[in-house]
């Protein structure tokens, strides 16, 4: 177990460096697909891992879950309202704190999913994070079907891959629309069908 916890933490940093670090952080002032990538890499891959590889029962006593619930779901939206989003973009220093918050609102909001404890009982796992996808398929669907650019910053900027300011910010939407969806319902699928199964009744879980 210890191995894969290292393995788990490891992977985490790898890809919170693929998201800050590489080529790929370079393009976030080219691509808003970009920027919507690294967010979606930072909260819903490496803040899980990174969790993962800690030891077990860590904060068990933390926080509430409904907190934790807030503090992701609050990260995503507040950081996309375009007054936001553009002092993110203005300077390094903000964009630093951006990516920071994002971490640490990413970890709170998967403690009670990967550190589950007494205060959060597993049956209410699958609830958690189907209701987390609701705001985020909100902001999704708008970024995908609206007929304007959102953030003046991706009017200005180069543009790669033959890709207009508006079809950018679509794809963006859709990614984050698909994403979320699969990284949100599979974790809470998964948990569901362990909660029904005859081997998890055998034992009392329910």
């Amino acid at each position: 177990m210890a191995a894969s916890r290292l393995a788990a933490f490891l992977g985490g940093l790898a890809v919170l460096w693929i998201a800050v670090a590489s080529p790929l952080a370079s393009l976030d002032d080219e691509l808003l697909i970009a920027h919507m990538l690294q967010h979606l890499l930072i909260m819903t891959v490496a803040a899980p891992l990174i969790l993962r590889g800690a030891p077990r029962r860590f904060g068990r006593h933390f926080i509430h879950p409904a907190i934790c619930w807030l503090a992701g779901t609050a990260a995503v939206l507040v950081w996309h309202i375009p007054t936001c989003f553009e002092l993110g973009m203005s300077s390094g220093v903000w964009h630093l704190v951006e990516q920071v918050s994002f971490l640490a609102s990413g970890l709170l909001f998967w403690w009670p999913i990967v550190q589950s404890s007494a205060r959060f009982p597993e049956w209410s796992a699958p609830l958690y994070l189907f209701v987390a996808t609701i705001p985020c398929d909100a902001l999704s669907a708008f970024l995908t079907f609206c007929d304007r650019v959102v953030y003046p910053s991706y009017l200005s900027a180069g543009r790669l891959l033959d890709l207009s300011a508006l079809d950018d910010q679509q794809w963006a939407g859709t990614l984050m629309w698909v994403w979320v969806t699969f990284a949100y319902l599979a974790p809470a699928a998964s948990i569901t069908m362990r909660l029904l199964s005859p081997r998890h009744e055998a034992r009392g879980g329910l």
